[in-house]
C-alpha cells in the first residue's frame, strides 16, 4: 500500500494491524483512523491492545470504540471526512457463522464504506485463501461456498482492480487473532489483498437527433439510442493515442513500405441512400441494415459545401510509412459545437428508427447508416481519377526507359509501384443491426483501402503476403477464396476480407479492396478480453495507451474478474415478430451489458395466433460494476420497454 493523505482501518481487533502500519507510516504525512466494533472496556481485554492503541495515538492517529462497519455514514466521528483508502482486513461475522452470512457482512460494509471512500479512493479487503471465490484463489472453493467478494462490491458499484498477496511480513508486530471470536489465531498463509475502486456509473442511453447533408439535401433524424453513445467518440482523430487509431496506424505504416497510402480525411455523412447502396454494396445484408426515418428534408436548399472540404485533403503515407497531413479533418472528429447541436436532451425515450418493411430496389429515396465505407472511397477514388491516371501514365514512362525486359516485368509484379503510386484509404464507423452475442459488434470502424493494379500481378496475392506478417503474429489466417481472402482469428471469426473487381472497362486492371475491422484488430493486437472495451468512458482504459504501446503489449483490465448473471425473458407476440428490433431493445435497456441472446424456446398458439417466445440473457460487464441488483433492474426495464413498445405480453 503505498501512502496516502488518510486511512481508516474497521473491524480491527487488538489494533496490531493499526499499530504496525502507524509505524510503517510515521515519518509521512498520512493519517490514520483504526476503528472497532467493540466498546473501549471490551476492546482493551484483547492481548496487547492497550499498548497498540498508544502507539497509534503517539504516532498521531485516531482511534475509536464502538463503529460498525455496516454504517459508516451514521457515525457521528466519521461525518463529513472522506478517506483515501478504507481497510478491512478478515471479515468475518463470528463463531461459526456460514458463508451467506459473511457476504452479507461483506455486501452491507461496501455499501457503507463508500459513503466515506473518497473519489479516486480504494477500499482494502484482505480474505483467507479460498475465501473470496475469484479465480486468484488457489486452491478455488465452489462459487456457493465462497464469499463472492467481487460480486459484493459490485453492489455498492465497486469493481475489483487488483489482487496481491496479503503481505504480512510487511507489517512485523501484526498478530492475527480472532479465530471464532477468540483471542487465536489463524492462517493466513495464501492469503489475498482485495483492491476496489469506484466504478463510473451507468448513463441513460439520450436520444440523438442529428444533422447531415446528404447528396446534398439537408436532412434531420434520430440516431437509433441503442447506438447513440458510439458516435462522435473521436478515436480516428489526428494524434489520439485509442487503440483503435494506433492499430490503423500500424496497418498503414506496414502497407505504405509498399505501397504508398493516401487517406482521405473528407467529413462524410453517417447516411447513405438506398441508390448508392445498390450501386457499391450489393452483397450487403439489408436485413442488417440500420434503416432510417427522416424528421425533415430540406429540398428546396443546396448544401453549400465549405471550400475546405472540398480540397484534396488526404494524409500522405511514403514508402517508408513517413505521414505528411494536409487540411485534415477526421470524419470522427466532431467540435464540440457540432456535438452540442445534434445532442437532445428530451426525456423521452426514443424508438427505434429502423424499419425492414422496404424495397430498396424501388425506393432510391430511402435513407440507411452505411454498413460500409465503399460507396465513400469509390467517390474519394472518382475524385482522385487524374491523380491515378497521371500515376499510371508515369509508370508507362518509366517502362519505355526500361532496357532489360526481365526487370521491367520483376518491378510490376514486384510491387506494382509503377502501376499504382498510391493505395486510396479512407475509415470510420459503420454500422450493423446484428443480433447481441458475443463478437457482433452494431457499430465499429472499417479501415477501407483500394487500389488499382494490372491482373498479371497478382495483386490479391501481393496484399495478402504483406498483411500476413503484420497480422499472423496476433492469430490471423488469410484463406484464400474465389476473387479473394478471408481475414479470420478466433473466437471473433471475420475480421476482414480483401477482394477485387474489373477496373472500369480496362480488363487488364483489377481494383483490389481490402477491408478491415479495426475494433476487432485492437482486441487481437492488444489481448483485449471484450471488445465492448474499446467504448469504456472510465479514463483507466485510455491510460494505459497513453504511450503509444506498440502491437503485442497485453491490457491489463482495470475490473477483475466481473460475475455473469443470467436471466430468461417469456412473452406472447402476435404472427409477426422482428428479433431485429428486440435485440436492440435489449442493447437500450441494459446499457450494453448483455453479451448474448439465446432463443431458448417458441411456441405457436393453435388457436390465438400468437407465439411465445423464451430468450435467455447473459449479463457482463469489463467496464462498470455490474451486480445481481444491477442486472435485475435492467431485465425489469427491458420488460417494460418491451410491452410500451411492442404491446407484447409477459409471460
Amino acid at each position: 500500500m503505498s501512502p496516502s493523505r488518510s486511512i481508516l482501518l474497521v473491524g480491527e481487533g487488538n489494533f496490531s494491524f493499526s499499530a504496525s502500519m502507524s509505524q510503517t507510516y510515521a515519518e509521512t504525512e498520512t493519517n490514520i483512523t483504526a476503528t472497532c466494533l467493540q466498546h473501549q472496556d471490551e476492546a482493551l481485554r484483547h492481548e496487547g491492545a492497550a499498548s497498540n492503541i498508544e502507539i497509534i495515538k503517539d504516532s498521531g492517529g485516531t482511534v475509536l470504540f464502538g463503529v460498525d462497519c455496516t454504517q459508516l455514514g451514521e457515525c457521528t466521528s466519521l461525518q463529513g471526512r472522506l478517506f483515501d483508502h478504507v481497510v478491512f482486513n478478515f471479515p468475518h461475522c463470528g463463531r461459526k457463522s456460514g458463508v451467506k452470512k459473511n457476504r452479507e457482512l461483506l455486501k452491507n460494509f461496501f455499501l457503507s464504506c463508500v459513503q466515506v471512500l473518497a473519489k479516486d479512493g480504494e477500499v482494502h479487503v484482505s480474505l483467507c485463501n479460498g475465501q473470496g471465490g475469484t479465480p486468484a484463489d488457489q486452491p478455488r472453493r465452489e462459487w456457493h461456498n465462497s464469499w463472492q467478494v467481487a460480486a459484493m462490491a459490485a453492489e455498492a458499484h465497486l469493481i475489483l482492480s487488483d489482487i496481491h498477496p496479503f503481505g504480512s511480513e510487511k507489517y512485523q508486530s501484526y498478530k492475527c487473532t480472532g479465530y471464532r471470536s477468540q483471542d487465536k489465531g489463524f492462517h493466513v498463509e495464501k492469503a489475498l489483498l482485495h483492491v476496489f475502486t469506484h466504478s463510473l456509473p451507468y448513463t441513460s442511453a439520450q436520444m440523438l437527433k442529428v444533422e447531415e447533408a446528404v447528396e446534398g439535401e439537408k436532412v434531420q433524424y434520430n440516431m437509433p439510442a441503442e447506438i447513440s453513445d458510439y458516435i462522435f467518440r473521436g478515436f480516428l482523430c489526428s494524434g489520439s493515442v485509442h487503440p483503435v487509431r494506433l492499430v490503423q496506424d500500424f496497418l498503414l505504416e506496414g502497407l505504405a513500405e509498399k505501397w504508398p497510402v493516401s487517406m482521405t480525411t473528407e467529413d462524410i455523412p453517417f447516411l447513405l441512400t438506398a441508390k448508392q447502396l445498390q450501386m457499391c454494396c450489393r452483397d450487403v445484408d439489408i436485413t442488417q441494415c440500420y434503416w432510417i426515418h427522416l424528421l425533415q428534408k430540406d429540398l428546396s436548399s443546396d448544401i453549400q459545401t465549405s471550400v475546405d472540404k472540398k480540397k484534396d485533403q488526404f494524409m500522405f503515407s511514403d514508402s517508408r510509412g513517413h505521414t505528411d497531413t494536409r487540411d485534415t479533418l477526421s470524419d470522427t472528429c466532431v467540435t464540440s459545437d457540432k456535438v452540442d447541436r445534434v445532442r437532445s436532451k428530451g426525456a423521452e425515450s426514443l424508438r427505434s428508427a429502423c424499419s425492414l418493411d422496404v424495397d430498396p430496389e424501388g425506393e432510391s429515396g430511402l435513407y440507411l447508416l452505411r454498413p460500409s465505407l465503399l460507396p465513400q472511397i469509390v467517390d474519394f477514388i472518382t475524385k482522385k481519377e487524374e491523380l491515378i491516371n497521371n500515376a499510371g501514365s508515369h509508370r508507362e514512362t518509366e517502362e519505355n526507359n526500361e532496357s532489360v525486359e526481365g526487370n521491367k516485368k520483376e518491378e510490376s509484379c514486384g510491387g506494382c509501384n509503377g502501376v499504382t503510386s498510391l493505395l486510396f484509404g479512407i475509415s470510420g464507423l459503420v454500422f450493423k443491426s446484428v443480433p447481441v452475442n458475443l463478437w457482433s459488434l452494431p457499430v465499429f470502424h472499417e479501415l477501407l483501402l483500394r487500389g488499382v493494379f494490372p491482373s498479371e500481378c497478382e495483386p490479391i496475392r501481393l496484399l495478402g503476403q504483406r498483411l500476413e506478417p503484420l497480422l499472423a503474429p496476433y492469430g490471423v489466417s488469410l484463406i484464400a477464396e474465389q476473387e479473394g481472402l478471408r481475414l479470420m482469428a478466433q473466437p471473433m471469426g471475420l475480421v476482414g476480407k480483401v477482394f477485387s473487381s474489373i477496373a472500369s472497362d480496362n480488363i487488364s486492371h483489377v481494383s483490389v479492396t481490402v477491408s478491415l475491422n479495426l475494433d476487432l484488430l485492437a482486441v487481437l493486437l492488444f489481448s483485449l478480453p471484450d471488445w465492448r472495451l474499446l467504448w469504456s468512458h472510465d479514463p483507466r482504459f485510455l491510460k494505459q495507451f497513453e504511450l503509444r504501446p506498440s502491437p503485442g503489449t497485453s491490457f491489463n483490465p482495470f475490473s477483475l474478474f466481473p460475475e455473469h448473471f443470467s436471466f430468461d425473458i417469456s412473452f406472447w407476440t402476435g404472427p409477426t415478430w422482428e428479433a431485429r428490433k428486440f435485440h436492440a431493445v435489449v442493447r437500450e435497456a441494459s446499457h450494453g451489458t448483455v453479451e448474448q441472446v439465446k432463443l431458448i424456446d417458441t411456441f405457436s398458439h393453435p388457436d390465438l395466433s400468437q407465439t411465445s417466445y423464451c430468450y435467455r440473457l447473459i449479463y457482463h460487464s469489463h467496464t462498470h460494476a455490474l451486480s445481481h441488483t444491477q442486472a435485475l433492474q435492467f431485465h425489469k426495464h427491458l420488460e417494460s420497454l418491451l410491452f410500451s413498445r411492442f404491446l407484447v405480453t409477459i409471460r
